[in-house]
């Protein structure tokens, strides 16, 4: 059989939260897909090691080392600034910015009324702040650098539809939605594309935490109220996503927040809950009577 193309041959990457769980992933499809990629994150711990694993699985292929890691806070441009600034450094150019840092602050279901002014700015601060310096200091590179490029940001189901988090967090998605399609405007004079990502839910760290689940159980329960049968969305959906919307294949795609849930946004199923709540309790009433 013929290798498979590598559809990212030659571009450099930066990806934030590149530690975690979708980052990681999107890390090292990006690599088999013969990127140069720099992961950033504050997980220095968690990055080296992440790192490390990845040089040592890319030099024993082809003696490259085409992985680096860098401490990035995103809420600070100075750290922001200098993770760009190594990728120049390295490898004289930058192609992709992958904004892909988020928190769901202290409590990711919290209701309104108990919402704290400190948690909605930590939540803003991080995705939406983090996410303007990183746009920021690639078109800085990009522009300049006069080739083009791609920015992309890590938005959620909850940019699309409502209920599905606390208010902070869906505001913030939403405001990367608006920030995205400013930019496909403004730097789509240079030849720079914009897109988001939007996930539908993923047994992640941040959301077994909240159910208290293991991921198995997690991923029973997404699969239960999802409208594609026979899976669920995984991180290697999303890295795949960005692969397409970082590649030439996706050369005319800008401005597009690019919904990965097996079409579960695309209904609302509370009316069919309740009445399959009400038909079952119905059943029950009759066999009890």
């Amino acid at each position: 059989m013929a290798p498979v193309a590598k559809r990212l041959e030659g571009k450099v990457a930066i990806i934030t939260g590149g530690a975690g769980a979708i980052g990681a992933t999107t890390a090292k499809l990006f690599l088999q897909h013969g990127a140069k990629v720099i992961i950033a994150d504050v997980q220095d711990e968690l990055g080296i090691s992440l790192c490390k694993s990845l040089i040592t699985k890319e030099c024993a292929t082809n003696n490259n080392n085409n992985i680096d890691y860098v401490h990035c806070d995103v809420t600070s441009e100075q750290d922001v600034k200098n993770a760009v600034d190594l990728a120049v450094s390295k490898y004289g150019h930058l192609d992709i910015m992958y904004n892909n840092a988020g928190t769901a602050g202290d409590n990711i279901k919290r209701p309104m009324e108990n919402s704290t002014v400190q948690d909605f700015k930590r939540i803003f601060d991080v995705n939406v702040l983090g996410a303007f310096l990183g746009a920021k200091h690639a078109a800085r590179v990009m522009v300049k650098a006069q080739r083009g490029g791609v920015i992309l940001f890590t938005t959620s189901i909850t940019s699309v539809i409502g209920g599905q988090a606390k208010p902070a967090y869906s505001a913030s998605k939403h405001a990367l939605v608006g920030l995205m399609k400013d930019l496909c405007v403004e730097l789509g004079q240079h030849g720079i594309r914009a897109n988001c990502i939007a996930p539908g839910g993923i047994a992640t760290p941040m959301l077994n935490g909240w159910l208290k689940m293991e991921r198995e159980g997690t991923e029973e329960i997404l699969q239960s109220v999802g409208v594609l049968k026979g899976g669920v969305v995984k991180e290697e959906d999303v890295a795949e996503a960005a692969v397409y919307l970082s590649s030439d294949e996706g050369r005319f795609i800008s401005g597009v927040n690019l919904v990965v849930d097996g079409g579960y946004s695309s209904t609302n199923a509370s009316f069919a809950m309740i009445a399959n709540v009400l038909k079952n309790n119905q059943t029950t009433n009759c066999i009890d009577a």
